[in-house]
């Protein structure tokens, strides 16, 4: 009797822990105010407020690991540019002062409503080696080449987005021009 009283105090506790830490897990990061470094999310987040990234020569954020998501929750994600001001220029349009790049994560959503703009390269970018990746309900507007560009990733589910007036390299229209 004894030791089965041992058990189920036992099984309680360990029931607890893990409801605990699964309840950890689906808790997400805020995120608001001004960016000045990239932030790499490791876990679901989530804008709380309008986001101003004043990062110079690398993305605002990055996904850091697969399996989640970023709720845009109707706020807009400010960059830096005003095209054709402060964009990316050739020869160099590679510097990746982006959005938002899924840096090659798989199985990574991003979601709106919400607003991605004035970013001196891609508003948002589905980068090579990311897979299963989801966009949806978001716009992308005034970003110095594409709005939202897949650039080597594959299976994904890119829907009800909207880009517009999105720069261009060299001219060129790239996505809503």
């Amino acid at each position: 009797m004894n030791q089965i009283l041992i058990r189920r105090i036992t099984l309680a506790i360990v029931s607890i822990f893990v409801l605990l830490l699964c309840g950890a897990r689906v808790q997400a990061t805020d995120i608001s105010g001004t960016i000045s470094t990239t932030l790499t999310i490791f876990e679901d987040s989530k804008l709380v407020g309008d986001v101003t990234c004043d990062v110079a020569g690398a993305p605002c954020i990055k996904f850091g690991a697969p399996g989640i998501t970023l709720r845009l929750n109707g706020f807009t994600l400010k960059g830096r540019a005003s095209p054709p001001n402060n964009c990316t220029g050739f020869p160099t349009p590679f510097v990746p002062e982006d959005g938002i790049t899924t840096a090659g994560q798989s199985n990574v959503a991003i979601l709106g409503p919400g607003l991605v703009r004035n970013f001196a390269r891609m508003g948002i970018l589905l980068s090579l080696g990311s897979s299963q990746v989801r966009v949806e309900r978001v716009t992308a507007a005034d970003n110095c080449f594409s709005g939202i560009l897949l650039s080597g990733a594959t299976n994904s589910d890119i829907t009800h987005n909207v880009s517009v007036r999105n720069f261009g390299f060299a001219g060129t229209a790239c996505g809503g021009t």
